[in-house]
């Protein structure tokens, strides 16, 4: 999709590039802030953009060294990225946005709500941990042997050429990614507590993130109805929503969007829960 606005703005010591989709202003309906996941670019998102643009204006950008922003001599952390995702926004102008976060961007969302909770409105996790223990082990395996070898002749290095064409900026930039992955963050059980954004969890069951983590997070988050147990029926709207589905991995969620569009744009427009007759 082309879109509305687009270019780089200086952020943190970024050259930070990134897209609007629909106009921000004006508009009745609070913008959607997309947040890719590790590797990926504004590109990965455009079924994403095209699912939810018809109702409401929708940002997206490349993180730190992803995509057409180049990486910059600074260290990466989750919380170095939140603090990227408000200074897009403000620069925007945006008093407010929802927030979906893929993986790696899942994990950036977190730090935004934490960080910056006056910025994000809602907040959808979608594949992505608060605690590196909210990965299957086989998969920090796998983040160890990381390298560029294996990412030089994909999209990913293509992507960085345009921009750096130094092979050891790749090689650090990678680096710096295999370590930032492989640490992961560690958000307390009090700051998931704390979050004020209404948030809906999603993850795969077949997917990198443990199916417990999840519905750690989704309980933390205020998660569960035990008036709803009892009666069978939801009264209010819930503060948290989990989503699990079936057969996907990690990989291929990124591309339910036919399947998780309608979730996402129920819980981002508070419809009321239906309760329909047993009789």
């Amino acid at each position: 999709m082309k879109p509305s606005g687009s270019g780089h703005l200086p952020v943190n010591g970024l050259q930070l590039y990134y897209e609007t989709h629909g106009e921000l202003e004006p508009s009745e309906a609070v913008p959607l802030l997309l947040i890719p996941g590790a590797f990926m670019s504004t590109d990965s998102m455009a079924q994403w953009v095209a699912a939810f643009v018809p109702e409401r204006p929708v940002i997206v950008f490349d993180q730190q060294g992803h995509g057409l922003t180049p990486d910059a001599p600074r260290a990466m952390s989750y919380q170095q990225f939140g603090d990227d995702a408000a200074a897009l926004l403000r620069a925007l102008e945006i008093e407010r946005a929802d927030v979906l976060g893929y993986s790696q961007g899942g994990g950036v969302a977190l730090q935004l709500a934490l960080r910056h909770p006056q910025l994000v409105s809602k907040l959808v996790v979608l594949s992505a941990t608060y605690r590196r223990d909210g990965w299957y082990p086989a998969v920090l395996e796998a983040l160890e042997g990381l390298s560029s070898d294996l990412f030089v002749d994909t999209p990913v290095g293509e992507a960085f050429r345009r921009h750096t064409d130094d092979p050891r900026a790749f090689d650090a930039y990678i680096e710096k990614m295999r370590v930032l992955n492989l640490e992961d963050q560690d958000i307390s059980d009090a700051q998931m507590r704390s979050i004020r954004a209404r948030t809906m969890v999603v993850v795969a069951d077949a997917d990198g993130v443990k199916p417990e983590h999840a519905v750690a997070m989704f309980k933390l988050r205020g998660g569960g109805d035990e008036e709803a147990a009892a009666t069978g029926m939801l009264s209010t709207v819930p503060r948290a929503r989990l989503v699990v589905l079936p057969a996907t991995s990690h990989i291929s969620i990124s591309a339910a969007v036919p399947v998780l569009e309608p979730m996402i744009t129920a819980f981002l427009d508070d419809v009321p829960p239906a309760d329909p007759s047993l009789w």
